[in-house]
């Protein structure tokens, strides 16, 4: 199981000082150098939709990082932010764009 942000003051420190970076369905804000494992944090605005597909996405972003938590380095921060066009794609693609972003930001193992 992996772990959660916190409160709110941590999604800040993370979308303060963490770099970002982007792809057609999600930004991801990585903020490294801290100590124990790597921490989540999920954010899907209203703007995607409705409280249940905002749950949906929630869900498959959650399951996304729990099957890739193992190949993440340890000691970061990362909060995850759905975009508008997330709404209506399966795990698959989600997960795909998950990955790609652990990618980019060189987090991989």
């Amino acid at each position: 199981m992996f772990e959660k942000l916190g409160k709110n003051p941590e999604f800040q420190k993370v979308y303060k000082f963490g770099k970002s970076k982007a792809n057609k369905f999600l930004v991801m804000y990585v903020k490294t150098g801290e100590s124990g494992p790597s921490r989540y944090g999920f954010s899907v605005s209203k703007k995607v939709g409705n409280s249940v597909v905002r749950h949906r996405i929630t869900r498959l972003l959650r399951e996304s990082v729990r099957k890739n938590d193992a190949f993440v380095k340890e000691g970061n921060r990362i909060v995850i932010v759905a975009r508008k066009n997330v709404s209506n794609r399966t795990f698959k693609e989600v997960d795909g764009a998950v990955i790609h972003l652990l990618k980019l930001h060189g987090i991989l193992k």
